[in-house]
């Protein structure tokens, strides 16, 4: 897949900008807005469930959500193996109990109460092992007065594939799951896993009804495709997502799953 050059802009005097590889998700490039939003609010739901709790998020990529992480829990360890990423979160994102650790997931060793891992689990060629490395991280956690948790999310293959296709075209993805193939993924590791759909909510969910009714094919026609996207998608904000649970929506319509994981 080829991926054009976006390098962030607007970063504060001695951080170095990150460029956008289709890898991992970026604040501030307004193109790719809407999918920084949408890692976003799944961030901030977990931050409310983490509140006062020894964290630990694994690949972490730019920092922005170790940050949000830490605006309430105790602790927060931004964990991310990419060199750039990690100087680049290192400079950025500054708080008492905030810090980033140059390292694979598979290793990272300091014991948490909750393990955050969004996004990336479709990279992995073992998930399994990982997903066990991650319960032994929060094994501990009853001690401290805590369940421990490990959340996890993934892209929906059924809304992020093109129609008919098996798979997207992502080339860092290595497997893309069904709803009933991740919550059985985890649940080989974990005893009890909550499963929620993130969906369009808000003005997405209103763009998403326009196009269901023929957007697309007025738009060009119009000659309003350029801007109106142009403003469009740098006004997406996180509170355009929500988190639904199993039971109270079709997750095979879902954008993406988050597993809520206990031991």
């Amino acid at each position: 897949m080829s991926v054009p050059t976006y390098a962030q802009r607007d970063q504060p005097d001695g951080v170095p900008p990150l460029e956008l590889t289709g890898e991992r998700t970026l604040p501030d490039v307004p193109a790719e807005n809407y999918w920084f939003r949408r890692h976003l609010a799944v961030y901030e739901w977990i931050a409310v469930r983490v509140s006062g709790l020894r964290v630990i998020d694994m690949a972490c990529g730019e920092g922005y959500g170790s940050d949000v992480l830490a605006r309430g829990a105790a602790e927060v360890i931004g964990v991310d193996a990419n060199p750039e990423a990690h100087e680049h979160a290192r400079l950025r994102y500054r708080r008492p109990n905030l810090r980033f650790e140059r390292d694979l997931v598979e290793t990272f060793s300091t014991p948490a109460d909750a393990v955050v891992f969004l996004q990336t689990i479709e990279h992995l060629q073992d998930p399994v092992a990982v997903l066990e490395h991650f319960r032994s991280l929060i094994a501990d956690s009853a001690a401290r007065g805590s369940t421990g948790a490990v959340f996890v999310s993934t892209p929906n293959v059924l809304t992020l594939a093109p129609a008919g296709a098996p798979r997207s075209d992502n080339p860092w993805h290595v497997h893309e799951y069904r709803a009933e193939e991740f919550e059985e993924l985890c649940r080989g590791t974990f005893s009890s896993v909550r499963l929620y759909g993130l969906f369009h909510a808000r003005k997405l969910r209103v763009h998403e009804l326009a196009l269901r009714a023929g957007w697309d094919a007025i738009h060009p026609r119009l000659r309003l495709t350029k801007p109106f996207y142009d403003r469009f998608t740098p006004a997406i904000s996180a509170a355009d997502f929500a988190l639904r649970p199993a039971g109270q929506a079709d997750l095979d319509r879902a954008l993406d799953f988050v597993a809520v994981c206990t031991p």
